[in-house]
């Protein structure tokens, strides 16, 4: 049973007693929230107009068993970042038609999943984020990090930052220019669910994930960045990204440090440079450069792999560190620097 807070205020079911939590929700009525067993999903339906405040107020408002925000159509401004760093919070908007714009100046991200610090100590699980158009107006903002100065200076200016999550959900989403990149996934992230996702016109990455693992992004448009359509790095390893289409991007996809990750039917067209670009990370040694440990893609597999009119190569293999990788029905046309870019003969199987 689900409780709306605007159809049952100040109800319960028969023999329970509610406890009455007053919340300002709405810019002119201030709802009754009832208490729910544990168990029971509570939804929050809030007005058009609130600002990010009583979003944020409505979020916290809900039990420790976990429920939902609700948003009707139209166009929210966001100031401050929008937290879900409870299990089982979940906010939801009507489609394209619910806006959350970033404020002139706001200079944050637009949405956080987790712990909203730059070193998370808790892990935060089932968490879902779906159906939004996020603008990030990013040429009404000053700087890529939130803060300057003190915790939360790390954390980048994204339309959706997710960190230290497991078996969480982003489905139906729409970022656009953001000041840094329009998803980031980070900190120790598993078993997440992005589906649905478009992003164009950010600063530099329409996605980018770090420290992530065993999760699935599916049906991607990804257009338009000035950086690459998907940025892969820092331990990104058993994942798979499926049904994805990469146009415009400065690269179509950018890849370090990334392990057994299935790439199942990603269409690159009219990247800038190279449609996929493969490397590892550098540091210094006695003897000077070297590639860093752990830091070279091996392992992962591109299955029906499409890369056309792109303004380096189709696939460039950068370093010899990156090897055991495999493209599978591979359709490569019109590159300007052709289909296969190798650092040496044979890094990559081809069937």
């Amino acid at each position: 049973m689900k409780t709306n807070y605007n159809q049952t205020v100040g109800s319960g079911s028969p023999g329970k007693k509610a406890a009455v939590v007053w919340l300002l929700l709405s810019p002119l009525l201030c709802l009754a929230a009832p208490q729910t067993p544990v168990g029971e999903p509570v939804v929050i339906n809030l007005s058009a107009g609130v600002s990010e405040g009583q979003i944020q107020a409505a979020l916290d408002a809900l039990p420790v068993a976990g429920g939902e925000v609700v948003l009707p159509p139209g166009r929210f401004e966001i100031a401050k970042p929008i937290v879900l760093e409870r299990d089982f919070q979940s906010l939801r908007g009507s489609g394209g038609a619910t806006i959350l714009h970033l404020a002139d100046n706001a200079n944050c991200p637009v949405i956080i999943m987790g712990d909203p610090v730059n070193a998370p100590t808790k892990i935060v699980r089932h968490l879902k984020v779906a159906g939004f158009f996020i603008d990030g107006n990013r040429n009404h903002q000053q700087r890529e990090l939130w803060r300057e100065l003190g915790e939360g200076s790390e954390i980048r200016n994204n339309g959706i930052t997710a960190q230290s999550l497991e078996d969480c959900t982003v489905e139906n989403i729409t970022a656009a220019r953001c000041r840094s990149g329009g998803l980031v996934t980070t900190l120790g992230v598993r078993r997440l669910l992005v589906k649905n996702f478009e992003s164009f016109d950010n600063e530099f990455d329409g996605l980018a994930c770090y420290l992530t693992e065993d999760s699935v992004f599916t049906s991607l448009s990804l257009h338009d960045n000035p950086g690459a359509g998907i940025s892969l790095d820092l331990a990104f390893n058993h994942n798979i990204i499926s049904n994805a289409t990469l146009v415009g991007n400065d690269l179509g996809i950018f890849m370090r440090a990334s392990r057994e990750n299935q790439f199942l039917n990603v269409a690159i067209r009219n990247s800038h440079h190279h449609g996929v670009f493969m490397a590892h990370s550098e540091t210094q040694t006695a003897t000077g450069w070297g590639p860093a440990p752990q830091t070279e893609c091996v392992y992962n597999s591109f299955t029906n792999l499409i890369a056309m009119n792109c303004g380096g190569a189709a696939f460039r293999v950068n370093n010899t560190t990156c090897t055991h990788n495999v493209i599978i029905r591979a359709k490569f046309e019109g590159n300007v620097k052709g289909n296969l870019s190798l650092a040496q003969p044979n890094l990559v199987a081809v069937q």
